[in-house]
């Protein structure tokens, strides 16, 4: 399977970086798209590759969607690219996973009303108010989204995550 993950700059290290290698080693193609190739650095300063400007991306020739969180999905909510991929991904009902501030994206794409999940508690409000029911839960598995609250659920939303690719 193709995982695009969108990020960019002050993305969470260890929300990136573990699943872009859990994925790689369950053998699905990984790719990183944000504002324009080359590299994006994480608030503690690990760099990874930018595949893909979101312009370039077609939601179409991607099976999944991942949304780290840190500071990143701040800055990628407010591309409109970014945002119709995320939104076309998930309507379409492929799989999505987001954790810690991930959800601000979907938040900004208009998907989440009915829907059941989690995040950082600091975004906690915001997920209610774009319609979702938010619960506080190491994973929760909403159909094709899965989701988590921080670091801490690495573990517990890439096993759900890599179930759902199966």
């Amino acid at each position: 399977m193709k995982v695009l993950f969108l990020s960019a700059d002050e993305f969470e290290d260890l929300e990136l970086i573990y699943p872009l290698h859990r994925l790689k080693e369950e053998n699905h193609e990984v790719y990183v798209a944000s504002f324009k190739r080359g590299k994006i650095t994480g608030k503690h300063g690990y760099s990874v590759n930018v595949d893909l400007a979101f312009d370039e991306v077609d939601p179409d020739e991607f099976d999944a969607l991942v949304l780290p969180g840190g500071k990143a999905p701040e800055r990628v909510r407010i591309n409109g690219k970014a945002v119709m991929i995320a939104k076309k991904m998930f309507e379409d009902g492929k799989p999505v996973a987001s954790i810690c501030h991930g959800p601000q994206i979907l938040i900004s794409a208009g998907v989440l009303k009915g829907r059941r999940g989690t995040s950082t508690v600091t975004i906690r409000d915001d997920v209610k108010n774009a319609g979702a029911e938010w619960v506080d839960a190491e994973v929760v598995v909403d159909g094709n989204w899965v989701s988590s609250r921080h670091p801490g659920d690495l573990y517990a939303w890439m096993r759900e995550f890599v179930k759902l690719l199966k």
